[in-house]
């Protein structure tokens, strides 16, 4: 970052980013863009009220002491000369308590004015919303308003109007004035005409607003006793709130009757206040006398900045270091916490300060004890609530949304309540000595912080991205030889199968020789679980890779990554690897697992087939939504969904890259933006005839490729299922009612989890479809062996009859462990369906059968067979502890098994044999 932008981020983004909130907020209420621009103004312009208030104050004390001393500063640059005039002004400045800086007092108000003239500038000029949005008599707030036409040229009627009223504000506001106050206010309402003039109306609408609401304000205080007035107002505001938020509304809507009821009882707190001082002004009570600690704001800041700038940020990205990595545009993650940490200084910090340092002394010491219980709150907010919400990618969306329910909203709020009044009492117990507390937290923050990212350098520091960057030809197939290809397609899920043949009898043809093994499962319901028996056969199980106890499960998991490969090379193939799943357990492949097999060429291909502004755009959102995300995870529960906003995190730039990055779903049927990771996975399917050339040659080739666009969900443009920005699936509501029906089972279409899970499914299959014609076109189809297989499915609950009761009073969804397996045999014909017992552990012999004689584990000399499969039931894992950051150590953390054989879809074979175990009883 340059010393530009981090001035940008520290003193602009978090202005920015409060208006994108309010008016996000706003518009989820309001749903017009023009009345949201209304509250909008109104909103910043009351939350600013006091700054500017006191801004006002201090240039109008300048003025009056500029006066006073006017006199005397004439007589002395008309007596004196050279540095004898500058000594005497000195010392008459002096003697009056007067400093020459303070003259910038006077330019307060113009010093405020820019960083949110900015602000809102950046933010309405980019507004996507407001393009072709009528409003009243504008015909577009996306575009200059040209509401008058003379002569054949259109003017711009909107910044006249706000000119007009900038002039009569000013001329109110500065009667009594001198001239050069006067004409600075002049020459600033010109200059906003000449800078406004082409803007969008949207801005100048909203920043004519601003200026009404100042014409008020000075209108209003020239009144006598002006605070009084707007406290009545303000009060009887409240109770118009707190009676709606009781009376309007269904009980869907009962955060906002909460939020209004809440603002309703907080309105009517000045009004209380004042009559409280005048009462107590009747009664002879002597006002009393506060005294303001400086230093225990200072610090409530900083600890507040270190908190939601480093903690939280550090924190997510250490979970996954490698997963934040954006290759070719940013290989460190680092740099999104240094983005968050400018941001949280600029927000706690910088502007926090400037609303500090404009209070008068009593308002000075509510706010230190304001931000010496938002620290409290903040921090058992952030430790204790929030929890157990999935997973999360690394566009900081959580898969499976952020939901509260009404009883955990409910116990957060009273134990902050219960934080804020302990923070409190512990407050007026030891007084100043709150600084001491705050200073050793953020020593101790600062700590934790830093043992973070020295784990998130080491990770980083392991990744080898040398190879990642290619988007050419990475594999050639033979058209005489024999061809080999091992596609794994993470989180592909068995049972979408017949639906997405039925739904495209295309995709049959297309899958000429394929049989899908409808009975297939595998050894767990995670990643880490269930691709080492995949790549490596029977071997290395759960249940054997937690017998070879002496062994780490990294060695375990590149050992069985390299079962295939060094087969298939030492039996005179050629073999390419591409994104070997979890190699070294690092999220982005460590290639160098391979480096003593020097035939072996190997790859990473995820994102390198990605153009610029779906890197781009990820990195972009990331550096701002760190910080809100953060805000997000400290604020109560009730309002963490509001601002989460489905991962979009009230980002309401035009920047068509925001688009790229993540995609917010309106029901089953509608969405917006796209999903970073599956564009990055999808664009590699698509591109798999790039991918693989075809020679005229002889030569047997071996490919091993992992994919993950079935693993990251995305709702997708029916009826061809392709990827867009807008996704409208209005007009085939209908087929989610009645299309999903196969063998008298229907396939659950009742929410957008299971919607995009299907559609990146299709996608998947429409790819490879087109694959395989490619191949057939340059005649390296029937000589292809090609096993599509997954590590796992996903307990989506979209299949009744997969669905088990294991106990009296619990229930099993085996789709977590359902495994696609298709397998198309060396000239095979036809698409059939086969129900014989199979586990995705089976890979390996399907990939070695009839072309290596005796095959046997190159590692352990044990045959590659399925013998293991019919000897005995087979066993599952079970657990939530799925990150290789974690279950990292020889064995995996204890957790469920589940023994299985048969037809896995009859529920009595299935059976618990174990809880919280490493090993099941006598497995020894």
């Amino acid at each position: 970052m340059s010393i530009l932008e981090i001035l940008y981020t520290i003193l602009i983004m978090p202005l920015q980013i409060m208006f994108e909130a309010i008016y996000n907020i706003a518009y989820s209420v309001i749903g017009n863009p023009g009345l949201t621009i209304v509250v909008f103004s109104l909103a910043i312009n009351f939350l600013v009220l006091p700054l500017y208030r006191r801004a006002d104050a201090m240039q109008e004390e300048e003025r009056d002491i500029e006066q006073k001393l006017h006199k005397g500063v004439q007589h002395i640059k008309k007596t004196f000369r050279g540095d004898e005039q500058m000594l005497m002004l000195q010392t008459y400045y002096r003697q009056n308590h007067y400093k020459p800086t303070y003259v910038l007092r006077g330019a307060m108000p113009l010093f405020l004015e820019i960083p949110f003239f900015i602000a809102a500038y950046r933010f309405l000029s980019n507004l996507k919303l407001l393009q072709g949005v009528a409003f009243g008599p504008i015909s577009d707030l996306g575009q200059p308003d040209s509401m008058l036409m003379v002569a054949g040229f259109s003017i711009n009627l909107l910044p006249i109007v706000m000119t007009a009223v900038n002039l009569v504000s000013s001329y109110l506001f500065t009667r009594g004035y001198p001239l050069k106050t006067k004409v600075q206010l002049f020459g600033m309402a010109l200059f906003f005409l000449v800078f406004l003039y082409n803007s969008p109306a949207g801005l100048v609408f909203y920043w004519t607003l601003n200026n009404v609401f100042s014409l008020i304000k000075t209108i209003f205080y020239k009144l006598k006793n002006p605070r009084m007035i707007l406290s009545i107002m303000a009060a009887l505001t409240g109770v118009v709130l707190f009676i709606l938020g009781l009376t309007k509304g269904s009980s869907e809507t009962i955060k906002w009757k909460l939020f209004a009821c809440m603002v309703g009882v907080i309105l009517e707190l000045p009004l209380f206040g004042m009559l409280r001082k005048r009462q107590n002004a009747d009664g002879g009570k002597c006002d009393k006398t506060y005294a303001s600690h400086p230093k225990i704001f200072v610090t409530g800041g900083i600890f507040l900045a270190v908190l939601t700038g480093l903690i939280i940020p550090s924190a997510v990205i250490a979970a996954s270091p490698q997963e934040f990595i954006v290759r070719g545009y940013l290989p460190n993650p680092i740099w999104y916490i240094v983005s968050s940490c400018c941001l949280s200084i600029g927000t706690c910090v910088v502007w926090l300060g400037v609303f500090y340092s404009l209070m008068d002394e009593r308002f000075r010491t509510y706010f230190e004890k304001l931000i010496w219980i938002l620290s409290g709150i903040s921090i058992v907010d952030y430790m204790f609530f929030g929890k157990n919400l999935g997973i999360i990618s690394n566009s900081l969306q959580y898969e499976s949304g952020m939901y509260f329910t009404h009883k955990q909203e409910l116990i957060n709020v009273l134990i902050l309540a219960l934080v804020a009044a302990a923070m409190w009492f512990i407050y007026r117990l030891i007084g100043t000595h709150a600084f001491d507390v705050l200073a050793v937290g953020t020593l101790a923050l600062c700590g934790l912080a830093l043992v973070n990212i020295h784990g998130i350098n080491t990770s980083i520091a392991q990744v080898d991205t040398s190879s990642a960057d290619t988007n050419g030809t990475l594999c050639s197939l033979s058209k005489n030889g024999k061809n080999v290809v091992v596609l794994m397609l993470d989180r592909g899920i068995s049972e979408y199968i017949p639906y997405i043949m039925q739904e495209k009898p295309e995709l049959k043809k297309q899958f000429d020789g394929f049989t899908f093994y409808s009975n297939t499962i595998s050894f767990g319901g995670s990643t880490n679980f269930g691709t080492p028996g995949l790549y490596g056969g029977y071997e290395y199980t759960p249940i054997e890779n937690n017998r070879r106890s002496d062994e780490t499960l990294v060695s375990k998991q590149n050992e069985a990554l390299k079962v295939m490969p060094v087969l298939f090379s030492q039996n005179g193939y050629d073999v390419t690897v591409c994104d070997p799943t979890y190699a070294n357990y690092a999220w982005i492949p460590d290639l160098s697992i391979y480096d003593e097999y020097p035939d072996i060429k190997t790859y990473n291909t995820m994102g390198a087939y990605s153009d610029v502004d779906e890197t781009e755009g990820l990195v972009k959102s990331n550096k701002r939504n760190f910080f809100a995300f953060s805000l997000t995870k400290i604020a109560p529960l009730f309002a963490q969904p509001t601002l989460y906003e489905d991962g979009k995190y009230n980002h309401s730039t035009s920047d068509d890259l925001q688009t790229a990055t993540t995609q917010t779903t309106d029901g089953i049927l509608k969405s917006n933006g796209i999903n970073a990771l599956f564009q990055n996975a999808y664009n590699v399917l698509c591109n798999l005839s790039v991918i693989t050339d075809v020679v005229n040659d002889s030569r047997d080739t071996f490919l091993m490729i992992s994919n993950d666009t079935t693993h990251e969900p995305n709702m997708l443009q029916l009826p061809d299922y392709t990827v867009s920005a807008m996704v409208d699936n209005t007009r085939y509501s209908n087929q989610f009612e009645d299309d999903y029906i196969v063998d008298n089972q229907k396939l659950k279409m009742e929410n957008e989890y299971q919607v995009t899970h299907y559609q990146v499914n299709m996608a998947a299959m429409i790819q490879l479809g087109k694959w395989f014609d490619y191949l057939r076109e340059n005649d390296a189809y029937d000589n292809t062996r090609i096993i599509i297989v997954s590590d796992h499915g996903r307990d989506i609950g979209q299949m009744d009859k997969a669905i088990f009761s294991i106990t009296d009073d619990e229930k099993l969804d085996s789709e977590s462990f359902r495994a696609l397996l298709m397998v198309k045999d060396f000239n095979a014909e036809g698409f059939t369906i086969s129900d014989e017992f199979m586990t995705n552990a089976d890979t390996p012999t399907l990939a070695v059968q009839n072309l290596i004689e005796n095959p046997t584990n190159p590692f352990t000399n044990k045959a590659i067979n399925s013998m293991e499969k019919i000897a005995h039931e087979q066993l599952i894992f079970e657990s939530s502890i799925y990150s290789i950051a974690e279950n990292n150590g020889n064995t995996f953390l204890p957790g469920n098994w589940y023994a299985v054989h048969g037809d896995t879809w009859n529920p009595n074979n299935w059976k618990l044999v174990a809880r919280d175990a490493i090993l099941p009883e006598n497995a020894e």
